[in-house]
C-alpha cells in the first residue's frame, strides 16, 4: 500500500511540474517584434482620390485624365520650361526640338537636352510622339490640329496658349492640376505676383520703348502680344501701342522716326547689335539714339523676352534700365537668383 501511494504521490509530482512549465513558458514575455516594411501608401491613396480630374485647356477643350500622369511630353519650349519648375522634369520622356539650344535645360535639367524630340509646331512628329506611349502629351495650340489622332490612340492631350501674361499664369495654373503640382504652381504665381506688385508700385514717368524683333529692327510688337504686357509692367508705353496684331509686324523708319520713342530694346536673339542700331545712318535724330538709349534683353538662361515662367523677371530686368532710382541692379539681381534657386535650382549670377 505505501509503495501504492508512493507511486501516486510521484504521478501527480510530476504532474504538477509539467503544468507549473507549461504556465511558466506561456508567461513568458515575447521579444519585441521588427516592425513589417510595408511599401508607403499615402501618396497611391491621395493620387487614386486626386484621380480622374476633369480640366479645361486653353483651347476650351475638357479633357480628363483618368490617373496620375507618370511619362510627361512637352512639344513646346514654354510649357517644358513651366514643368522644370513645377518639380516634374523627371517624369518628361520627350521635348521639343532644338532643347540644345536652350541654356535653361543645360543650367536646370541638363538630362532634358537628351531626351527624343517630338518636332517643332511646323513640323510636329507624330510617330515619335506615340512611340514613346506618354501619359499625357502638351502641346501650342498651334498644333490643335494633331490632338484628334493623338486622342484616337488613346493618348490625353492639353492644349496651351501662354501668348500673354494672363495665359502664361493660366498655363501654370493648368499644368500644375494636371500634374498634382497644384502647391508649387501657387508658389510660382505668388513670386509673380509678387514682383508685379513691385513693379506697379513705381510712380516715375513712363518712356516709351521701341521693341525690336530677333530679324529686323523694323520688326515689332503690338499690344496685342506678351513683350508689349513685359514693357508696360516694367514702367514703360509701348511706342508701337497703335499696333494691335498678336504677331510681328513690320514698319518703315518713317514710322519708327515718327514715334520717337526714348528707349530702343533689341529682342533677346535679335541677329544684329546695338552698335549697329547706333550706327544706323537713317536714324540720325532719334531721342534713343542721340541719348545712347539702345540696350538688348540678356539672353544668359532663357529668353525673357518671352511668355516663359521667368518672364516676369524681363519687366524686373527692364525696370533697372527705365527707373534705375526705383529699381536698382543690385535688388533686380536678387530677385532674379532668387527666382532661379527657388525653381530651377541654380544660381543665375554664378552661371
Amino acid at each position: 500500500m505505501k509503495k501504492f501511494f508512493s507511486l501516486i504521490l510521484a504521478i501527480l509530482m510530476v504532474l504538477s511540474l509539467t503544468a507549473c512549465a507549461g504556465k511558466l513558458v506561456q508567461e513568458e514575455p515575447k521579444l519585441p517584434q521588427e516592425p513589417e516594411i510595408s511599401e508607403p501608401v499615402e501618396e497611391i491613396e491621395e493620387n487614386e482620390s486626386y484621380y480622374p480630374l476633369t480640366l479645361v485647356d486653353q483651347a476650351g477643350r475638357s479633357v480628363t485624365i483618368e490617373t496620375k500622369p507618370e511619362k510627361l511630353v512637352s512639344g513646346y519650349y514654354i510649357s517644358t520650361s513651366a514643368l522644370i519648375a513645377l518639380g516634374v522634369k523627371d517624369q518628361l520622356v520627350g521635348i521639343e526640338a532644338k532643347a540644345d539650344k536652350r541654356p535653361i535645360y543645360a543650367l536646370s535639367a541638363p538630362g532634358l537636352i537628351a531626351l527624343p524630340n517630338v518636332g517643332t509646331a511646323k513640323e510636329f512628329d507624330m510617330e515619335g510622339c506615340l512611340a514613346l506611349e506618354p501619359d499625357l502629351v502638351i502641346l501650342p495650340i498651334k498644333l490643335k490640329s494633331v490632338v484628334e489622332t493623338l486622342e484616337e490612340m488613346g493618348i490625353t492631350v492639353l492644349l496651351v496658349n501662354p501668348e500673354t501674361q494672363e495665359g502664361l499664369e493660366e498655363m501654370v495654373t493648368l499644368l500644375g492640376d494636371a500634374t498634382h503640382t497644384e502647391e508649387r504652381a501657387k508658389e510660382l504665381l505668388s513670386f509673380i505676383d509678387e514682383q508685379e506688385t513691385v513693379l506697379k508700385a513705381i510712380l516715375a514717368e513712363t518712356p516709351t520703348v521701341y521693341m525690336a524683333g530677333n530679324s529686323s529692327l523694323l520688326s515689332t510688337a503690338g499690344t496685342g502680344m506678351y513683350q508689349s504686357d513685359m514693357i508696360e509692367l516694367a514702367g514703360g508705353k509701348n511706342a508701337a501701342a497703335e499696333i494691335t496684331d498678336n504677331y510681328w509686324v513690320d514698319v518703315s523708319y518713317e514710322q519708327l522716326l515718327a514715334w520717337d520713342p526714348e528707349y530702343i530694346l533689341l529682342a533677346s536673339d535679335a541677329s544684329y547689335t546695338v552698335d549697329d542700331v547706333l550706327s544706323d545712318p537713317n536714324l540720325a535724330g532719334l531721342s534713343a539714339i542721340v541719348n545712347g538709349k539702345v540696350c538688348q534683353m540678356p539672353d544668359k538662361a532663357e529668353a525673357w523676352d518671352s511668355p516663359v515662367p521667368g518672364g516676369i523677371l524681363g519687366s524686373i530686368w527692364l525696370a533697372s534700365v527705365l527707373h534705375g532710382e526705383d529699381i536698382t541692379e543690385e535688388q533686380r539681381d536678387t530677385v532674379i537668383d532668387e527666382f532661379y534657386e527657388t525653381f530651377y535650382g541654380f544660381t543665375y549670377s554664378e552661371s
